[in-house]
Formats: C-alpha cells, structure tokens, sequence
C-alpha cells in the first residue's frame, strides 16, 4: 500500500514512474488501476492517467507488452495493475470449430492481431476483413470488449521477475 510520505508526495498529481514489472506471484495489492487498450499495452515508453486520476510514467525496456493483471512497481513503493480496457471489436463466431479454424488461418495469413477463445475470435473492426469473414458465413457482431491479442509464435509472455 502507498505509505503516507508517498501520498503526501501525489496530492499535488506528480507523476509516478513505472520501471519494473512484480511478479504477479508476490500477492501485491495494487495501490493504482491502469486500464489500457491492446495497442496502448505495447507502449513501453509513454504517460497515461491511472483511473485514479494520477498522471504514470511507463519507462519499461523497449519492447515489453503487459497483459491484463500485470503488476508494476516504482521507485515510490507504489504498485499499478494493468487492465485491459474494454474497446470495439469485431467478435467471430462459427456453427462448426472447423469454420473457425479456417477463419484464424486466413486472418494469420494477413498478420492481423487476434485474440482466440475456444468458441470465438476477435479483431479490431475493419470493413474489409469483416466482410471477408462474413463471406466465409462467419457471424459477425461489433462488441466493446478488452482486447487481449495473442502474442505470437515467436515472442515470450514476460518473465515474472
């Protein structure tokens, strides 16, 4: 929890810096919620504002993608969760798995973000991919929900350090 020296430090709304990640293991309690969109989580290196109101820092290593219940730490003592922010996607549903599966392969194919469930994908909305899918009798529904991408063959989920 924020101790009383850190608190008294934040009243005026200075900003918090963010360097490292907990390992979620630690059983923290988050002292701030930070909810983020899927892109907005592949930002290593920007300023947000917490639901809380306070004004953060990210400075984590280049590269680094945070997920929904991710823990960060400052040089405060003060730990932030990571949220995933609900926002619009296009929500895939099939009549058969087979349908689906097909569907996921042909959006690999054009390198487009994708978040699998065992009976859906989504996407961010675009027209073109939305017709596409509809065309291979895929039903199609435009939801506001957190979007939680894959990551990839070829990246690593984060290490808990």
């Amino acid at each position: 929890m924020l101790s009383a020296k850190v608190y008294e430090r934040n009243t005026d709304n200075v900003a918090l810096t963010f360097t490292q990640r907990l390992s979620s293991s630690l059983g923290q309690h988050p002292d701030l919620i930070l909810a983020l969109t899927a892109e907005e989580r592949m930002r290593s290196r920007h300023k947000f504002q917490t639901l809380e109101g306070q004004i953060v820092f990210l400075q984590l290593p280049r590269g680094t993608v945070l997920h929904d219940g991710d823990l960060l730490y400052s040089q405060s003592n003060t730990v932030l969760r990571i949220i995933a922010k609900p926002e619009p996607v296009l929500t895939v549903q099939a009549a058969m798995p087979l349908d689906l599966l097909r569907s996921a392969y042909h959006l690999g194919n054009r390198h487009v973000p994708l978040e699998i469930t065992s009976n859906c994908l989504r996407l961010s909305p675009d027209p073109v991919l939305r017709q596409m899918l509809e065309q291979l009798g895929l039903t199609v529904v435009e939801e506001t929900h957190p979007f939680q991408p894959e990551a990839g063959a070829y990246s690593h989920h984060h290490s808990d350090s």
